[in-house]
């Protein structure tokens, strides 16, 4: 026999084999979670482990995960059986070429998540997967000094001011802390906070007279603010230290405060305003391309990834809190469980309003936030005009719009194109 028919018969034994192996395929979970190697193993040896059936997770990046599943939709068939991404991602995606899943029986305990999955249909186009957010958080010390009748899990922004002001009239300190300094998150407040429990809006209503309102707010709550808060950027440190009682971040700048002492601090929701409580989820869902090839395993892994018990160990793998309603285990962190109660209060409220993360922005991003941060120094910091202000910077962030033609995301209605600075 020659090299050549030992080469031929040696590829023709290998595209059997590959055919084989084809058929045989484990059940394919094409995501952009949990991509860290750490994350990614705990999502296949423990996440996994117990799924119906042996599951192929792969994770990827944006651009690649987009890439292949835009190529198996021009082929009419593919190998990808479950996607899991944020929202952002799937509102990108022709609801057509996804599979309805109002029919598997399972969704989260949020009816605005559920509503942000249907992607602008009737039907749930992906099923709520896990969630992170910012939440308040608070030393044990405040709680006496909430307005009467208020309820730390559905406070108002008003009461949230008049909280901070009991606070600093009593100890002739300001102690409401904001994260402020050159790395803290201040601009996911004003987006996903402020302007939705405000505006019901972040884009099409900046200018608004109802954000003059939530700019004349934050003033308020301020002046009851610490002022060395433009130096914080991650809030466990002031929470520690006293610097702060009452203070607002992203749930994994908190945690060092709720690990090291949880007997001194509680979590809770952010407050609701004129158009209800607004929060920005980091939301990821889980949907079916119509090109899976095993569509019958494709939702039995959606609804395994759902099961309470499920939803329990990814928090532990990847740190997203459940979308559905678990019993937090005693051995969690002092953190996640704090933590994961106020995020299910929060997302779960009758008021939720939630603003979604900036999408189609591309490298203007860093722009878009910049104007936000730039609106808080001149009005709040510097004290200017509110409405002089909102007015100059609204001509900035039409431009940016109009340059990445990036359509609206919740809570402003969507839009063909770009999305109008009104």
């Amino acid at each position: 026999m020659t090299l050549r028919h030992t080469l031929a018969g040696a590829v023709s034994g290998l595209a059997v084999f590959c055919t084989i192996a084809v058929a045989q395929a484990d059940v394919l979970f094409w995501s952009t979670q949990a991509r860290p190697v750490e994350e990614a193993q705990a999502m296949r040896e423990t996440v996994l482990s117990g799924a119906p059936e042996a599951v192929d997770y792969q994770p990827n990046e944006d651009g690649p995960w987009l890439t292949r599943l835009q190529a198996e939709f021009q082929a009419g068939s593919g190998s990808i059986d479950v996607l899991g991404s944020l929202h952002g991602n799937f509102s990108a995606i022709d609801p057509e070429n996804l599979v309805d899943l109002d029919d598997l029986g399972v969704a989260s305990n949020s009816a605005t998540f559920n509503n942000l999955a249907k992607l602008g249909t009737e039907n749930l186009q992906y099923v709520p997967w896990m969630q992170a957010t910012y939440i308040m958080a608070a030393n044990k010390q405040a709680l006496e000094y909430l307005p009467e009748g208020a309820d730390i899990d559905a406070l108002s922004y008003d009461q949230l001011i008049a909280w901070a002001a009991n606070v600093h009239k009593a100890t002739g300190e300001a102690k409401f802390g904001f994260p402020a300094g050159p790395k803290g998150l201040k601009h996911r407040f004003f987006q996903g906070y402020l302007y939705p429990s405000y505006t019901n809006g972040v884009v099409r209503t900046f200018a608004s007279d109802e954000a003059v309102t939530a700019w004349e707010k934050f003033r308020e709550l301020w002046e009851h603010t610490n002022p060395a808060s433009t130096n914080f950027s991650f809030m466990q440190e002031q929470l520690l230290s006293g610097d702060a009682w009452i203070v607002f971040d992203h749930t994994s700048r908190l945690a060092q405060a709720f690990n090291e002492r949880p007997d001194d601090f509680m979590a809770f929701p952010a407050p609701a305003g004129p158009a209800g409580r607004g929060f920005m989820p980091v939301l990821a869902g889980l949907a079916i391309p119509k090109t899976a090839p095993d569509m019958d395993a494709a939702k039995e892994l959606v609804k395994y990834m759902l099961a309470p018990e499920t939803q329990i160990a990814t928090l532990r793998a990847t740190s997203f809190f459940p979308v559905v309603d678990v019993d937090m285990p005693d051995d969690l962190p002092p953190a996640v469980q704090a933590a994961g109660a106020a995020v299910a209060k929060m997302s779960g409220s009758a008021d939720a309003n939630p603003g979604l993360l900036p999408a189609g922005l591309g490298d203007k991003g860093g722009d878009f936030n910049r104007i936000f941060v730039d609106s808080f120094e001149r009005i709040v910091l510097a004290g200017q005009d509110i409405r002089m202000v909102l007015d100059d910077q609204k001509g900035r962030l039409s431009s940016i719009m109009e340059e990445t033609g990036a359509p609206c995301w919740a809570p402003d209605a969507p839009s063909e194109g770009a999305c109008p600075v009104e």
